[in-house]
């Protein structure tokens, strides 16, 4: 994995979680700005897959379990998607909170993949 990019995933599922949460609990309904930036992360993470696949053939090897991270990824790229197909099926102010929730999982889950693939020993 690439450092930087990881530190501006985590920064903007961070930014976007926190968005959602605070238009969710202001009664807001999901609208552009927050489907919007839900879409953003799970563009990152498309992203990060393609980084994921092509890291290995530029010599960056993991050192955790390649299978343990690659469920991660592909998780992480599932939850935005049921939180925008949820967010837009039924159109109230529990729907952004649950958009935030997905960003902020995200982040963690972005963490967990960094360590998997560069700190843990297979």
């Amino acid at each position: 994995m690439i450092e930087w990019f990881v530190v501006a995933e985590v920064a903007v599922a961070v930014l976007a979680g926190l968005l959602c949460l605070v238009l969710g609990f202001a009664g807001k309904a999901p609208g552009d700005l927050t489907i919007g930036a839900t879409l953003v992360v799970e563009l990152l993470l498309i992203a990060q897959l393609v980084i994921a696949i092509v890291a290995p053939f530029a010599g960056n090897h993991p050192t955790g379990s390649i299978v343990e991270f690659y469920i991660y990824l592909i998780a992480a790229i599932i939850i935005p998607l049921l939180g925008g197909f949820w967010a837009l099926v039924e159109r109230d102010r529990w729907s952004t909170v649950i958009l935030g929730v997905a960003c902020l999982a995200i982040a963690v889950m972005v963490v967990r993949m960094n360590i998997i693939w560069t700190v843990q020993i297979a």
